[in-house]
């Protein structure tokens, strides 16, 4: 147990978090018998809660947040010297630590150049979809309005970018949804929806054809996510990402990369799209940017998006009349700059391969041992293991018994994570998204937790 976590009656918070706190992703009867975890410290890898167990964070936070890990005093520090001398003011005006991590973030990120801050992934998700709505008003006439979104991916909890969510059951009970959000198939070559040589391409050629069938002149932009996340950790077959640049090119529709989990180096590279040799359009990106240190998200667009909102005044409404409260408070870009230097001091990026090259070896071994792991797929510390009740039929687990390997790892202290409650019928892949500065031992932690779990839930 860390020491320098007191544990001295801490029952008085464990019943204000039972009786007061609405917690996420959460069905609250389960309280009523069992009181919710609490946790009270964490350092790197390591959490601890109320009770003083010890666990293994094998999800960065959760929800793949915590890329540089807990308890990191320099991020802290910076934070708190930066709020004395300015906590916030209206992203009308600029700030230092905005103006300088912007600069340092685009220097990441060739053919990019404007940063727009809000604070969330869902946020930074409805800007963007906001600047297609408005530039399909100035540019287009009003046509090249639609937003193309992919099944399985998720853009975030608004009714906005719900309405572009491709797992059914996270948007079911929300709508109606708002109209011009169209779907177009997926990419998982184990899911394969065609029986063809050169998978990936024909994945992006079904987005032709949605193109083609919506209209090429009503479609303003598509968005993706570079890896899939909470939809199974689908990394895009050979081929796919270079032809939906050209098919986006051909037909003037802005490729927008949803970077809110792949980004600041959970693949191993600073942005996940960095792996395919694309340039897009609009990139967005939260979780990872401050590493959950404070709130930030950023919209990032080409000068050329950026232009098309300028105006000599003789359109009144012709800037982007949009504004984040929290998108100006300081703390975000001041934590994301300390967040970026640690990253590069520390050689994260390249950790983040060996260690993710490391876990996926350890993967691809657990396949041999147990039939029930179908496909093991990921890229840098972003993995995952998709479970099956029959390799030949690829059957899926059923959920009920997936979530009983990841709460046997619980019990053994090792906290990893799976799909749920999002796809029906396929919330069966096991998701682990460890932080950067995983070790070896912690990888193989990880992995020995869930090989003893799937012996036991299996048997």
């Amino acid at each position: 147990m860390n020491k320098s976590v007191n544990h001295n009656d801490l029952s008085h918070v464990v019943a204000a978090d039972r009786a007061r706190v609405w917690h996420h992703l959460s069905q609250h009867k389960q309280y009523e018998t069992a009181d919710p975890r609490v946790f009270v410290e964490g350092k790197g890898m390591r959490l601890w809660d109320t009770n003083g167990r010890e666990y293994l964070d094998g999800v960065s936070g959760g929800v793949w947040t915590v890329n540089v890990g807990y308890g990191r005093e320099s991020i802290a520090n910076a934070i708190r010297d930066q709020l004395v001398k300015l906590n916030y003011y209206a992203g009308a005006a600029g700030n230092v630590p905005a103006a300088l991590f912007a600069e340092q973030l685009i220097g990441k990120m060739p053919g990019m150049s404007r940063v727009y801050y809000s604070n969330s992934g869902s946020e930074a998700n409805e800007k963007a979809y906001k600047m297609v709505r408005q530039i399909a008003a100035r540019h287009h006439g009003g046509r090249k309005w639609k937003v193309l979104y992919r099944d399985r991916d998720y853009h975030g909890t608004t009714i906005g970018t719900l309405a572009t969510s491709g797992q059914d059951q996270r948007a079911a009970q929300y709508g109606p949804y708002p109209d011009g959000f169209v779907r177009v198939p997926h990419c998982l070559e184990y899911r394969a929806q065609w029986d063809v040589e050169n998978y990936g391409e024909r994945a992006a050629d079904a987005i032709e054809e949605v193109i083609l069938r919506e209209g090429p002149d009503s479609v303003g932009a598509i968005v993706l996510e570079p890896v899939t996340a909470g939809g199974g950790v689908i990394v895009p077959p050979e081929g796919y990402w270079q032809r939906v640049q050209d098919i986006c090119r051909r037909y003037d529709i802005l490729l927008h990369i949803d970077e809110v989990v792949c980004g600041l180096g959970r693949t191993g590279t600073w942005f996940g799209y960095q792996h395919y040799g694309i340039q897009p359009d609009i990139v967005t990106m939260a979780k990872g940017v401050a590493s959950g240190y404070a709130a930030i998200s950023c919209t990032v667009t080409t000068e050329r998006v950026f232009e098309m909102f300028k105006d000599d005044a003789s359109d009144p409404l012709g800037y982007f009349r949009d504004i984040s409260t929290f998108g100006g408070c300081t703390a975000g870009p001041v934590a994301a700059l300390e967040n970026m230097r640690i990253i590069e001091d520390e050689g994260l990026l390249e950790n983040t391969t060996a260690m993710g090259d490391r876990m996926i070896a350890n993967f691809l071994a657990l396949q041999e041992k147990h039939s029930v792991i179908g496909d093991v797929r990921g890229k840098g510390l972003f993995c995952g293991a998709e479970l099956v009740a029959d390799r030949g039929t690829k059957e899926p687990l059923d959920e009920k018994r997936v979530q009983a390997v990841v709460a046997d790892c619980l019990a053994q202290g090792v906290i990893i994570g799976a799909t749920n409650r999002s796809l029906p019928g396929l919330n069966n892949t096991l998701c682990l998204s460890p932080a950067l500065i995983a070790t070896e031992d912690d990888i193989d932690r990880i992995t020995d937790a869930i090989d003893g779990a799937l012996t036991r839930v299996m048997e």
